[in-house]
């Protein structure tokens, strides 16, 4: 199993973001799903919620504080779902073991009732087990994404006829009811904007990277290289199509793999909050 370097749900010395205040969530949604929020004082109704999804450390409080800064500047929510050890350990992989897609789904809904706007179609992220989550999501939804940010996945699912979740074909599982959905939606998903964000020192293999002959042989060994090579088949899957491509491989000067080094880039934040709007207060 991958592990990775953000910071677990109990990471002291988080200071409040200003601009922002910031809370739990319990129990939204049919799914049961815990999310951490950080609401700005002046909301911007043309800015989408920026949905944060952890690794597989949980830390979805430690990412709220620290994104939750940036995100004031432009009047935007901050979604972190928590997708805890034993109800969702699979979550990464989005249709395992409850259906993690289902409940982040459930929980929009939930804010969206609750009166909270643009839950419709977010701008989603994620980092290391979470980045996995998040491009795997937004290739069953790619409707509801408006903006797709990757950082440090260990692994891939790429468009191709593999079994999912290293393609697009047949799972082997006999519950597959959501596979169609993703071929389906394969051409949005191309176009969707997408950042794929690299540490150049993440190149390491080591007893945490996920490893094995076929995954290797696909992807490559190490994140950076399996990063390159997935924005790479993303882009000509595209062309191959005539699709206008929307992808760019952003590679971080001295990073590994720690979300807060990796965060604290200047291009991470660039292509995280791209285009600040002017606040318009709600």
């Amino acid at each position: 199993m991958e592990r990775d370097h953000d910071m677990s749900e109990n990471s002291a010395n988080l200071a409040p973001a200003a601009g922002h205040r910031i809370s739990r969530i319990s129990r939204l949604g049919t799914g049961a799903l815990s999310c951490w929020m950080a609401v700005p004082e002046r909301r911007n109704p043309q800015k989408p919620p920026l949905v944060a999804i952890h690794g597989l450390h949980r830390g979805a409080k430690a990412q709220v504080s620290l994104l939750a800064p940036r995100a004031a500047s432009s009047g935007q929510t901050v979604i972190a779902p928590l997708f805890d050890r034993d109800d969702w350990p699979h979550y990464q992989q989005v249709v395992r073991k409850r259906r993690a897609d289902l409940a982040l789904l459930s929980a929009l809904d939930d804010l969206a009732m609750a009166g909270m706007r643009g839950t419709d179609k977010i701008e989603l992220c994620g980092y290391s087990g979470g980045a996995q989550f998040a491009h795997r999501f937004a290739m069953l939804y790619p409707h509801r994404v408006a903006r797709l940010t990757l950082i440090a996945a260990g692994w891939y699912t790429f468009p191709d006829p593999k079994p999912f979740p290293y393609g697009l074909g047949t799972p082997t599982s006999r519950h597959n009811d959501w596979q169609p959905r993703s071929v389906v939606g394969l051409a949005q998903f191309l176009s969707l904007p997408i950042r794929v964000l690299i540490g150049t020192e993440d190149d390491v293999v080591d007893e945490n990277t996920r490893s094995s002959l076929a995954l290797d042989a696909q992807q490559g060994r190490t994140r950076r290289e399996r990063a390159a090579r997935w924005a790479s088949a993303i882009d000509g899957a595209a062309r191959h199509s005539s699709i206008q491509t929307n992808i760019k491989l952003i590679e971080l000067d001295g990073c590994g793999h720690d979300f807060r080094t990796c965060l604290a880039h200047p291009e991470a934040e660039r292509h995280l909050f791209p285009n600040p709007q002017t606040l318009q207060v709600q």
